[in-house]
Formats: C-alpha cells, sequence, structure tokens
C-alpha cells in the first residue's frame, strides 16, 4: 500500500478533516472563534437587557413609593396662637357647666358634652379612630383642649383628611363619636359649634377663639401623661 493509498483510508470523518488544506483549517477555526464571540455577545445583551428592565421597573417602583407618600402623608399640623379674643362666631353654642372631678358616668347636659363633672384622669390629646371615654374628654377640655367629633358613617376618608388638616399639633382630640346630629362637631370648654361639612371655614375660626383659652378652669395645665384609650394612633 503506497502513502497515498494509507492518507485516502480510515474514518471518514478523520478522511475529511485530512483532506481539509491548512488554509481552509484556519478559516474554520476563524468562523468557529466568530460564532462563539457572537453567541457570547448576545448572551452579554441580553443580560444587560434584564438588568435594564429590572432597573426601570425598580426604579419605577421606588418613585410610585415617593409619590404615595407624598400623595397620602398627613396633612401637616396647622398654628393657632392660645388665648382668646371674645370673637363671635356663627352657630357657636355656649353653656354653664360646673366643673368637679367625679367617678363613673356622667349623664351630661349635651352631647358630645362640653364640659362638667368629669374624671380625675384626663384623656391624652391626639388622634384616635375609636370613641374615647366622655368623662376623660372633659377633662381634657377643662385643660384647654378642642374635642374634635365626627360621624363616621357621614364622613369618606378624603373628608376625614380635609379636617385632620384643619388641627394642631397639641390640645386636641379627634374621635368619632356615635350619636351625633351633625357630621362635625367642635367642642370647647362651654363652647360647641355643630357643622354639616369638614371644610367650613368656621374649624380654623373656632380653634383661633378657643383654643388653649385662659377661660377654662384649669388652663395651660398638661394635655399629655395620663390616659391612652384605645384606638390611639
Amino acid at each position: 500500500m503506497t502513502p497515498a493509498d494509507k492518507r485516502n483510508s480510515g474514518n471518514p470523518a478523520t478522511q475529511a478533516q485530512i483532506n481539509l488544506t491548512v488554509k481552509q483549517q484556519r478559516e474554520q477555526k476563524r468562523q468557529e472563534k466568530l460564532a462563539e464571540y457572537q453567541k457570547q455577545l448576545a448572551k452579554r445583551r441580553r443580560s444587560k437587557l434584564v438588568w435594564w428592565i429590572v432597573g426601570s421597573t425598580a426604579a419605577v417602583a421606588i418613585i410610585g413609593l415617593i409619590v404615595a407618600s407624598i400623595v397620602f402623608a398627613p396633612p401637616p399640623p396647622k398654628e393657632y396662637e392660645a388665648g382668646s379674643d371674645g370673637v363671635e362666631i356663627e352657630g357657636v353654642e355656649t353653656f354653664e357647666n360646673a366643673t368637679e372631678h367625679v367617678e363613673g358616668e356622667v349623664d351630661y347636659e349635651q352631647s358630645p358634652p362640653a364640659g362638667g363633672p368629669h374624671n380625675a384622669v384626663w384623656l391624652n390629646c391626639g388622634i384616635y379612630d375609636q370613641p374615647v371615654p366622655d368623662e376623660n374628654a372633659v377633662h381634657s377640655m377643662e385643660h384647654g383642649a378642642i374635642w374634635v367629633t365626627y360621624d363616621a358613617d357621614a364622613l369618606s376618608d378624603e373628608e376625614l383628611s380635609t379636617l385632620r388638616g384643619e388641627l394642631p399639633s397639641s390640645y386636641v382630640v379627634l374621635s368619632p363619636y356615635e350619636g351625633l346630629d351633625s357630621p362635625v362637631v367642635l367642642s370647647a370648654w362651654n363652647h360647641q359649634l355643630k357643622l354639616d361639612s369638614a371644610d367650613d371655614e368656621r374649624i380654623g375660626q373656632f380653634f383661633e377663639e378657643y383654643w388653649r383659652s385662659q377661660n377654662v378652669p384649669e388652663p395651660n395645665a398638661s394635655c399629655s401623661g395620663a390616659l391612652n384609650a384605645p384606638g390611639k394612633q
């Protein structure tokens, strides 16, 4: 058998490889490298696309959270000056309630009460999402706090937010109240205003006149450090 015969014998795949010229082999390797490079390039592009989508989604979510925190954040408290200028406000009722500390429940002449006998422990001022004890809330009014009560069935969430936007940061109690004959009732010691709307301009007027009034039985007394009723936020 001649050398040529030896080169032409054997496995067909091996024979085909032998028959390739050096140039063809180099070209084949170049094409293989090019194919591998394109494969890796496509993989990197897919990876970048995935991360871009993930990053964009995360950015949108973060922006959404920021916007939501701004939109749904509670309004900043209003500022009022303590005292009373004797200004007459349309619709305000005036009473003459005596002040004394008692035990147990009290049958008040007004509903909600606007003063009168009350528990020796005052209610801590703040926002409550449940009804609070009359006897403790009245004691808070004795210290100059305003008690803002509302009919939970008559006010929407938006209206309640509007009402909260009119409140100062201290010496105020906000709570739902059962059996109201008006959607919103503002009560100070011996003064009360019933309102049909949470955006009535007289809300601010009432606070300007009666908030931390020096005419209450115990002006400048504390409105914290005592009783937290259920539902305090």
